[in-house]
């Protein structure tokens, strides 16, 4: 069980975990042990998503998506299968960490007058510096 928020839990059921050869370390170990984590999941057929986190979710890691909608990740920093399993939930715990609570929406501000001031008073500065470092033609 994949456990995102007290709230939001996934069943290990709703992925397809493999392991392949790594190319990370472990010398000629790396060539007969196959240790890299690949984890693969449905994110539009998976039941235990509320639909708004889904579509944050889609939005937000489309490019990470393979074309049948499928999400792919990987892992391969440690020499054990076990610990890069565990390390592909974490990296998945933490993508979905960040989709759970909708954005702020931006409220629209304005300037305050005296802000407004201060900038116009710079800008009346600084032109009046350089029209005194013009050179006139009535010289």
């Amino acid at each position: 069980m994949l456990i995102v928020t007290h709230q939001m839990q996934i069943p290990l059921t709703e992925f397809e975990i493999t392991f392949t050869r790594s190319s990370g370390p472990g010398g000629q170990n790396v060539n007969k042990v196959n240790s890299k984590a690949v984890l693969r999941w449905a994110v539009h057929r998976s039941l235990s998503l509320p639909e708004s986190v889904r579509e944050r979710f889609l939005k937000k890691y489309a490019n990470r998506l393979t074309t049948e909608g499928e999400l792919l990740v990987t892992s391969q920093r440690f020499r054990d299968a076990p610990r890069n399993l565990q390390e592909c939930l974490e990296k998945l715990r933490a993508m979905l960490q960040s989709v759970v609570n909708p954005p702020k929406l931006r409220r629209a501000t304005r300037p305050t007058r005296g802000s407004v001031e201060r900038r116009l008073q710079g800008k009346r500065r600084m032109s009046a510096a350089k029209q005194s470092r013009t050179l006139r033609g009535d010289v």
